[in-house]
């Protein structure tokens, strides 16, 4: 019993040792959970802040983006617009190069034109001086005139026109197509009234060339009017030749002329057989007519007559012209007679004469 009491050993791990150790293992787990709940509070407030600013920071990152992705158009079109102000600069730049350089032509030619118009300036200076020494010359010489003839502007401009001799003729044409210019026209005059037939605008016309040649006689001449379609008819009495200066054979003459209608074909041959029947012949004749004639010494086989013939008409009738008798033609227009210019201007240029077709508003 005793060697039994004897052999008792001391164990570090007792029931009391245990309980220390537990106890104090329960300490230290209370102070753990007691720490680390105070972390996880903690924790939760800093992460509330840090995810706020977080989700500040990825707001201004998205705005920032955004702001970027605006900024980066905005500067693809300001380069777009600069890309477009170049070339329109450089447009501008080449217009400006094309416009200085038409300029410079421009007044080249304006230099040339200047110095053109000076020019012209001086012809006309030269000239007005020429009408004022002819207007004095007009004014010195106007009491020989016969009659005077009162329009609109100075009516005798035509030259080469020289209305003087001792025996001057006028030879009216008073065919049918002297009332109008075209065919047409002359067929629908034909049927019209007299007073419309004798106010026709081309009637009037050739009345006013008479009259206009009439007051170019000279004083100390002597004159016949003759008029001739069909026939020759003379205006004064019998044919022999009146004074210009007789005091109403001009007047009278005109007088009856007025009353007359255009009737009948065109015969020059007749004309010019009347021509040289008179005595003395004319040493001047002026003739009014509107083309080739349209009738001979024959009468004609039909109702028409072609271009041809009435050629060979004018030339067998000009055959008989002597080249010392100067026939001053003034032809009036009518269509579908184009040879007619031609072969009046050769007689002219054949007897010493001249030859005019003279604009609408003259005489």
């Amino acid at each position: 019993m005793a060697r039994r009491g004897g052999d008792r050993r001391f164990n570090v791990f007792s029931l009391s040792f245990l309980d220390v150790m537990s106890c104090g293992f329960g300490a230290v787990v209370l102070i753990f959970l007691i720490i680390n709940h105070r972390i996880d509070d903690e924790a939760q407030t800093l992460d509330s802040a840090l995810l706020a600013d977080l989700r500040k920071l990825d707001y201004q990152i998205t705005q920032g983006e955004e702001n970027i992705a605006d900024l980066i158009r905005q500067l693809e079109e300001r380069r777009e617009r600069v890309d477009h102000v170049r070339q329109r600069v450089a447009t501008v730049t080449t217009e400006r190069e094309r416009q200085l350089a038409a300029v410079e032509t421009i007044d080249a030619r304006t230099v040339a034109e200047q110095e053109r118009i000076d020019a012209l300036k001086a012809e006309v200076e030269t000239r007005e001086q020429e009408v004022k020494r002819l207007q004095a010359e007009e004014e010195a010489t106007a009491g020989n005139s016969v009659r005077e003839i009162k329009g609109e502007g100075d009516r005798q401009y035509l030259t080469g026109l020289f209305v003087g001799g001792r025996h001057v003729l006028i030879a009216l044409d008073t065919s049918a197509s002297m009332l109008d210019t075209t065919i047409v026209q002359v067929l629908r005059r034909r049927n019209m009234t007299r007073a419309r037939q004798l106010a026709a605008p081309k009637w009037q016309r050739a009345k006013r060339t008479v009259e206009w040649l009439a007051a170019q006689l000279p004083l100390d001449g002597n004159f016949q009017i003759a008029l001739f379609s069909t026939d020759v008819e003379f205006l004064l009495p019998s044919k022999t030749w009146h004074e210009a200066a007789h005091p109403t054979a001009l007047d009278d003459a005109l007088a009856e002329l007025a009353e007359r209608v255009p009737a009948g074909a065109t015969n020059l041959d007749a004309l010019i057989e009347a021509i040289l029947a008179m005595s003395p012949r004319p040493d001047n004749v002026f003739l009014i007519t509107d083309g080739l004639p349209t009738r001979g010494a024959r009468p004609p086989r039909g109702a028409t007559i072609t271009g041809r013939e009435r050629v060979r008409l004018f030339t067998a009738a000009a055959r008989r012209v002597p080249k010392d008798l100067p026939i001053n033609t003034i032809l009036l227009p009518l269509e579908g007679d184009p040879q007619a210019s031609s072969g009046y201007w050769g007689l002219a240029v054949r007897t010493g004469g001249t030859y005019m077709s003279p604009s609408e508003d003259w005489p």
